[in-house]
């Protein structure tokens, strides 16, 4: 069976109190010193009881503290060439903001996160709200019936009060992002970059608007390439900032599944929309349905297993998903979640294709079908069986 892993939480050591600006730069600063993480970030605090006595520390200081030599050496060569105020100032120019563990805005969840950064780089906002989060990931090349669950079931949790997390990627991470974003509700990426690199680059523009609706994330400094490295443990904070994951479409070899295992090391749940045994895509989702993921069918499935069905409204959806006559019965009852043309909608309703036609793009307009392509339709909601005709 699928299941979460207990882990020890690093903050049981962290000490919390709120950050002056003053010392804020020092952890933005060490935060640039390579080989220097969460552990050794500890070690400093321990020793010396804030980052910028720290920074200031001799090397015989800092050996004191536990650093080792290698460490040293890097805490050295940085102070040598970084200007902390240089540093915040550029951030502040790019409307970028430096939150720590210490401080009473950093993600409550992600502070239960064993391996968690010490900075977080924030474009947007972060709100308390945002602990109601479901982390929404696949693969970058869904199929059809992908990219519709991913913006059904996206769309559905946000606009019942929950924060869609992703990580920005091409694909159902996008899909996912802007589904909530349409539905007028929140939703934060996380990158494996500095935040003033977009990555792709041509989602420069669903970046912006996530940073207006919500919130775009890095652990890395400011000018850090989006190296393949830091995707598998960008994808630690993606799961550790929310309440489960919801995998839709992940080969086996999918970067999905990294954070599927960062999930369940931090005792978080794991949620999957089963696929085709035929379609590569679904490999990887259907296989961890078999270990114990938890199967999806609808968003409530998300909200029941998480206690989360009473967290907020669904918008009043029932008049626009109902059938406005016999003919959309019909149509409606002869589409599926797979794409099919409409000479073949046409030949099983036994409807004239001028009907079938107008009858659907009226249907498109109200969002009860929608075109993918080709001539093809795909219903897009369950509706109400209000009319004879839906079988």
């Amino acid at each position: 069976m699928l299941r979460p892993i207990k882990r020890t939480s690093a903050k049981d050591n962290a000490l919390y109190r709120p950050l002056t600006s003053e010392e804020r730069k020092y952890w933005v600063a060490f935060n640039r010193v390579p080989s220097v993480g969460r552990a050794r970030i500890q070690l400093l605090l321990s020793h010396f009881g804030s980052l910028e006595e720290a920074w200031k520390a001799s090397e015989g200081a800092l050996k004191a503290a536990g650093l080792d030599t290698r460490s040293v050496s890097a805490v050295t060569a940085t102070r040598g060439k970084l200007d902390p105020d240089a540093e915040m100032a550029a951030m502040e120019r790019l409307g970028v903001q430096a939150i720590t563990w210490e401080d009473a805005e950093y993600p409550r969840l992600l502070k239960e996160v064993y391996d968690l950064p010490p900075v977080l780089y924030v474009k947007g906002t972060l709100l308390p709200e945002d602990e109601r989060s479901i982390a929404v990931v696949g693969t970058r090349r869904p199929t059809a019936y992908g990219r519709e669950a991913a913006s059904q079931l996206s769309t559905d949790l946000a606009r019942s009060g929950v924060t869609i997390i992703s990580g920005l990627a091409r694909g159902i991470d996008a899909i996912a992002h802007r589904a909530a974003l349409e539905a007028g509700c929140r939703t934060i990426a996380v990158l494996g970059n500095g935040l003033d690199i977009t990555y792709p680059p041509e989602h420069a523009g669903l970046a912006a608007q996530i940073a207006e609706r919500g919130a775009i994330v890095s652990e890395h400094p400011l000018g850090t390439r989006p190296e393949a490295k830091n995707f598998p443990r960008r994808n630690r904070i993606i799961s550790g900032m929310t309440l489960g994951t919801l995998v839709i479409e992940a080969p086996e070899d999918s970067g999905a599944i990294w954070t599927v295992r960062h999930a369940l090391e931090q005792n978080r749940e794991v949620f999957c929309v089963p696929g085709s045994i035929f379609s590569p895509n679904s490999l990887g989702t259907n296989e961890l349905i078999q270990e114990g993921a938890k199967l999806v069918l609808s968003y409530k499935d998300v909200l029941e297993e998480l206690n989360m069905a009473g967290v907020g409204e669904q918008l009043p959806l029932a008049a626009l998903f109902t059938p406005a006559d016999d003919t959309e019965a019909k149509l409606l009852g002869t589409l599926t979640y797979e794409p099919l043309h409409i000479d073949e909608v046409g030949r099983r309703c036994g409807l004239p294709m001028a009907t079938v036609s107008g009858t659907l793009a009226m249907m498109e307009l109200r969002g009860l079908v929608k075109q993918v392509g080709g001539m093809s339709y795909i219903r897009t909601r369950e509706v109400a069986a209000t009319y004879g005709a839906i079988g």
